[in-house]
């Protein structure tokens, strides 16, 4: 019970504090509103603990033997990281009466968990932390992934929730394109950290 509880407060604060997934929720409940956003956060809730089991059912040790697999996904990432704030700055919900942007669909936003840095480092830290070589993997690794299933959903609301109470203070366009744009360069922000080499004690 003491090791649920550990792996849920870490999951809690890895998941309430910002990052990739957590701006885009914000910003797609700003353009979006709270239905069209629901298969954005069912996808994260759902998809983060699927990458958590793949991770630690077999991936790791493919990427023990080829390292390289992982900068790969690393660069690809950051990549459409990249891709993504320069969309969500250019984005808005309504121009000239058209629809110009939509949201991400469930699948979307499952598969973007495979190209989040942050991800990445959740799901290998989460391994690397609360399992252990005594024990069988398996059922450590479900474990883990329950637990996040649990704790995703509603840290993902929050975040939704918060997007949809920040489009009531957004008056019109123009306010909602500066919004845009600042979340985008929060978005870049965020990826800032994981493009730095690693600190060498």
């Amino acid at each position: 019970m003491e090791l649920v509880f550990a792996i849920a407060l870490f999951a809690f604060s890895a998941g309430i504090t910002p990052g990739p997934n957590n701006i885009m929720l914000m910003t797609s409940g700003v353009n979006f509103g709270i239905k069209r956003s629901i298969p954005h956060l069912m996808g994260i809730s759902l998809g983060f603990p699927t990458m958590i089991l793949a991770v630690g059912l077999g991936l790791s040790a493919i990427f023990q033997a080829y390292p390289f697999i992982h900068i790969v996904i690393k660069v690809i990432g950051i990549s459409y990281l990249l891709y993504l704030s320069w969309l969500i700055a250019n984005s808005s919900s309504k121009m000239e009466g058209k629809q110009v942007s939509k949201p991400f669909s469930f699948l979307q936003a499952a598969a973007f968990q495979w190209v989040n840095p942050k991800g990445w480092i959740m799901a290998v830290g989460a391994i690397a932390t609360f399992t252990s070589v005594q024990q069988e993997l398996n059922s450590q690794v479900i474990t883990i992934a329950s637990v996040f299933l649990c704790v995703a959903f509603p840290c993902a609301i929050v975040w939704l929730g918060f997007g949809v109470a920040l489009k009531r203070l957004l008056k019109n366009e123009r306010q909602q394109r500066i919004f845009n744009i600042s979340m985008a360069l929060l978005l870049v922000a965020s990826i800032i950290p994981m493009m730095l080499p690693p600190a060498t004690h």
